[in-house]
């Protein structure tokens, strides 16, 4: 018998393959037989039947209902301006009026992509796969549920025309809140009808519908909106939309949006934070098919602190020309956030109102130097080590005589008051706020010692060290007021950074829990003792003084309260952050513009209403005090136990220790810094004599 020759192993695979592809083909094949041709009536206009609830941490209070009052304006594809038109198809399908429903190689790159990561996620994204997912499929991901789309999207070719197909679109894509279709879209935009629309404006519509809340133009990503409307622009330049001089036109068109309505809903920053957080994880089209959101708010409380800010940041505009105001509390041990108000007035576009304060970047001023002290604490610096307030020049480029000048390459910087007060200890420098201990105590820490911890207690918004210098000591860094007010509450709890979460529970339509939170244990970023000596030193009333009398806003007899505020150099931020082990307030005051406001610091600007609302906030959440602070270690030389002066006279701390290891030994005379920080002392050597002598 006659052996049949072997296959050659690669000859052999290929047969394999191709024998799956075919049975696979087969299938598709009469897969889409078998799936009904959608009808056009199926397909009239997408009806929300189910209706997204955002409520706050009880789940009783609906804060917002996404589908209430849905807008949507139907036209005809005649009725819409063929700028609007080109836009959509430029950005979202250049190969619209060419494919057959689906892009055979973005198929096959998605096929790849989906078996690789099992996620299932990718698609070809044309614009009739759109038209599915918006009007007959739900957001579920699945491999059935994709391919359901991609035969959906074949099928709806071959029973409407494209332009039939673009209308749909159109009419039903979602621009945010309550709008859908570009119709509505444009009248509450622009106030103007869909056929009217410039190159610039149509540009911007066709941004929004991959992200709405994201690109919305009431929120705080303006700057994305404008690079994706330019992308836009640019794609409309390259398919041939537009020519050079038209391109060049509508990049540089002004555009104007309406006011935003007003509306039924409580919360609106906090909202639209929380909106924004679904639509990333679950996209745009999960969260408009009926979501159940329990967040963190608590609606009590946030009507407080709405209240609270409005008011005094009325009264601040006529004080001190500081327009708006934000605050944010959160539970410091489980990372919720209890309140956010990111303005006085969402609604108020005189102060561009819908923007929110308490996720933009602004310059945190003196709220920032606990964390060069933490920094030095860890080093091995106490509470007690003295630090000296004299005029210092810092800059190694300039003369330690030069010790006023801080004109650059120099650096001198001043206090707020223009005095010094000799030796401090790093407690009373700390609570009184003043500056030039601050820069001495991040030199001593490290500016990337400083910088890496702070990020690690959860602020994101640090670059490097030399974009910086000493400088970062005062606040020349920006902060997110939500991330400075969560990466105090690492102080609050022990040196246990909890990150900040909105969201409790999210329930889909079918009752499914897709995500529900349990707070986590937390991560230990910071040494417990040295929390608990910077919570000592921000909550020590007796070592405010005479920066503050007695009675001041941060003094709250029968609570142990720590409190920080912060004023930039310009006066363009004030600040006041303070916590207890249960709830930590974060209060920004200023003008969204950035413009100045009256030279006042934030004791007067800002404090007054983060106490108002701590006073109530107090009564609602458990009362409990901060752990005993660490003692100073047994091995700790003098210098920092409070001793600068010695045999050969007084001296600041490079004179007593090594800078980097305090508690080891050694000193730091050689170093670059000790002539400059030595210089004004040598004024008290020659007085101490006749000092001693009067004693």
């Amino acid at each position: 018998m006659k052996r049949r020759k072997k296959l050659h192993p690669i000859t052999e695979r290929f047969a394999v393959a191709l024998g799956i592809g075919l049975l696979m083909g087969g299938l598709l094949l009469i897969f889409i037989a078998l799936t009904p041709v959608p009808d056009l009536n199926s397909l009239s206009y997408r009806k929300v039947e189910q209706s997204t609830k955002i409520y706050d941490r009880t789940g009783e209070t609906v804060l917002y209902d996404l589908n209430t009052d849905v807008r949507r304006n139907i036209v005809p594809l005649e009725s819409m301006s063929k700028n609007v038109q080109e836009a959509v198809i430029a950005i979202e399908d250049d190969q619209f009026y060419n494919h057959i429903g689906v892009r055979p190689i973005s198929f096959l790159r998605a096929v790849l992509a989906n078996i690789s990561t099992g996620s299932f996620s990718q698609g070809g994204s044309t614009i009739t796969q759109q038209v599915v997912k918006m009007t007959l499929l739900t957001g579920e991901k699945s491999v059935i549920r994709k391919v359901h789309e991609w035969v959906l999207a074949l099928k709806l070719e071959q029973r409407f025309t494209k332009d039939e197909i673009l209308e749909l679109y159109l009419n039903n894509a979602p621009f945010g809140g309550t709008l859908y279709g570009v119709e509505s879209a444009s009248r509450a935009f622009f106030g103007k009808s869909s056929k009217d629309l410039t190159i610039g404006e149509a540009a911007y519509l066709a941004a929004l519908p991959q992200s709405p809340t994201r690109f919305s133009p009431y929120g705080n990503n303006r700057e994305a909106l404008e690079a994706r409307k330019n992308l836009v622009l640019e794609r409309m330049k390259k398919v041939g939309y537009l020519n050079e001089e038209e391109y060049q036109a509508a990049l540089a068109e002004v555009v104007t949006f309406s006011a935003q309505p007003n509306s039924s809903i409580i919360a609106p920053h906090f909202v639209f934070y929380v909106r924004e957080y679904l639509e990333e994880k679950y996209g745009p089209a999960v969260v408009e098919e009926g979501l159940s959101v329990i967040t963190t708010i608590d609606a009590e409380l946030q009507h407080e602190a709405e209240k609270i800010v409005h008011d005094y940041a009325t009264e601040n505009e006529t004080r001190f020309n500081a327009s708006n105001a934000a605050l944010v509390s959160l539970d410091p041990k489980t990372g919720e956030i209890l309140t956010m108000v990111g303005s006085r007035d969402y609604f108020n576009q005189e102060i561009d109102g819908s923007y929110n304060a308490t996720i933009a970047n602004r310059q945190p001023g003196s709220s920032f130097k606990p964390f060069a002290y933490a920094a030095a604490l860890l080093k091995g610096y106490t509470p007690s080590t003295i630090i000296f307030d004299m005029p210092t020049q810092f800059s190694t480029a300039c003369s330690p005589a030069d010790n006023y000048n801080a004109v650059y390459p120099c650096y001198a910087p001043g206090n707020y008051d223009n005095k010094f007060r000799g030796p401090m200890t790093f407690t009373s420098a700390l609570a009184q706020s003043i500056n030039i201990p601050a820069v001495k105590v991040l030199y001593l820490a490290g500016i990337n010692e400083t910088i890496a911890l702070a990020s690690q207690m959860g602020i994101s918004t640090l670059g490097s060290a030399g974009s910086y210098g000493l400088s970062l000591a005062l606040g020349a860094g920006e902060v997110k007021l939500l991330e400075l007010t969560s990466a105090y509450g690492v102080f609050a709890n022990n040196g246990v950074r909890v990150p900040a979460v909105s969201v409790l529970k999210v329930t889909d339509n079918k009752g499914t829990v897709l995500e529900e939170y349990t707070p986590p244990l937390g991560e230990q970023v910071l040494d417990a003792g040295v929390a608990r000596d910077i919570s000592s030193m921000l909550s020590s009333n007796e070592a405010r003084f005479p920066a503050y009398q007695p009675n001041n806003p941060f003094n709250i007899p029968g609570f142990d309260v720590a409190a920080k505020t912060g004023t930039t150099n310009e006066y363009r931020d004030t600040w006041t952050v303070g916590y207890t082990p249960s709830i930590v307030v974060g209060v920004w005051a200023g003008n969204n513009d950035n413009t100045p406001m009256v030279h006042e610091t934030a004791g007067y600007v800002v404090a007054p209403m983060w106490r108002a609302f701590m006073d109530i906030a107090l009564t609602k959440r458990p009362k409990e005090f901060f752990g005993e602070p660490r003692g100073i270690p047994e091995n700790a030389p003098p210098a920092l136990r409070g001793m600068y002066i010695g045999d050969d006279g007084v001296h600041d701390i490079l004179h007593w220790v090594n800078k980097d290891s305090p508690l080891g030994g050694g000193n730091s005379r050689r170093d670059a810094q000790y002539s400059h920080w030595e210089y004004p002392i040598g004024a008290l050597n020659a007085v101490l004599p006749e000092i001693e002598e009067e004693d």
